[in-house]
């Protein structure tokens, strides 16, 4: 079962926007340092849809070495296409991967059946467990929990995660599936709640750059200390809300550039974010005691 603070990972570039491997890898090493209990590769937030192939399988690559199996590697795999997806999970296999984080398929718009079917056509042509990723706002389309439980029957379909922002989706998702199913949410700012609701953990963006804090917070709901978990719910607030002040990842990168972690730069079409997002983030930062 994957649990608690799990990162989805920013992609860091070089000066000639090349992927900076080496600040990649260690990276991932500061945040398993820092509590992080798992990582995910290509994701969203790893700009996989400006990256290469090769570059894709690279990352997921580099992944697996800086874990070194210290937490789980949950690598993105999703495509519109079933069969690059099925490449792309295979490659995550042969590297080493513990899951494949699957989003659904965008810009096609599949009927609920076609959903069901990608997912099974990947579920039969590699053993990995999948975690479907739901985010409606980005694909447009929104799996049912009818096409959930369908798709939970096959053994290597083994959880969510949930950005619809629907809160309660994941009870009425908890209620159909039952405990055995991993509940992930992808929306750092309603944590809290999908955690009441039988969440499991997030996938976050904000834990690339405050690691320890996300951490501290799942491992209070954890042990029951509820004054913790809300102090630290409501300090991390303020930096939910600014590194989505733009397109994700513009701000997270920003912000983890004020860490020395990472150059701020995107592959366009996404651009360098604005000056007034700049002082946002630089402000929630300082809030969450990230910069003096």
């Amino acid at each position: 079962m994957f649990q608690g603070s799990l990162t989805a990972l920013i992609t860091p570039f070089t000066a000639t926007g090349a992927i900076d491997d080496a600040a990649f890898q260690a990276f991932v090493d500061w945040q398993i340092k820092q509590g992080t209990e798992g990582v995910i590769p290509v994701g969203t937030t790893g700009e996989s849809p400006t990256l290469t192939h090769d570059e894709h399988k690279r990352v997921v690559a580099l992944s697996v070495e800086a874990a070194a199996g210290r937490v789980p590697v949950i690598a993105g795999t999703g495509s519109n296409s079933t069969h690059e997806a099925i490449d792309f999970t295979r490659h995550a296999k042969e590297a080493g991967a513990d899951a494949a984080l699957v989003v659904t398929p965008y810009y096609n718009k599949p009927t609920q059946e076609g959903l069901y079917q990608h997912y099974k056509a990947i579920h039969d042509a590699v053993d990995l467990p999948i975690v479907i990723y739901n985010i409606p706002g980005r694909c447009i389309v929104d799996m049912t929990i009818e096409t959930m439980v369908r798709l939970a029957a096959l053994p290597n379909i083994v959880g969510v995660k949930d950005a619809t922002n629907d809160l309660a989706r994941p009870l009425a998702t908890r209620l159909a599936l039952g405990d055995g199913f991993c509940l992930l949410s992808g929306e750092d700012a309603t944590i809290g709640a999908f955690l009441g609701q039988g969440g499991h953990g997030c996938i976050s963006v904000t834990a690339n750059v405050a690691p320890a804090q996300c951490a501290a917070l799942h491992r209070a709901w954890r042990d029951g200390d509820l004054a913790t978990f809300a102090a630290m719910r409501d300090r991390l607030m303020p930096l939910h809300a600014a590194l989505f002040a733009e397109t994700s990842p513009g701000p997270v990168k920003y912000a983890a550039a004020l860490l020395g972690k990472s150059s701020p730069a995107t592959r366009l079409p996404l651009v360098p974010v604005a000056e007034q997002t700049k002082v946002v983030v630089e402000a929630a930062m300082r809030t969450v005691g990230l910069l003096d």
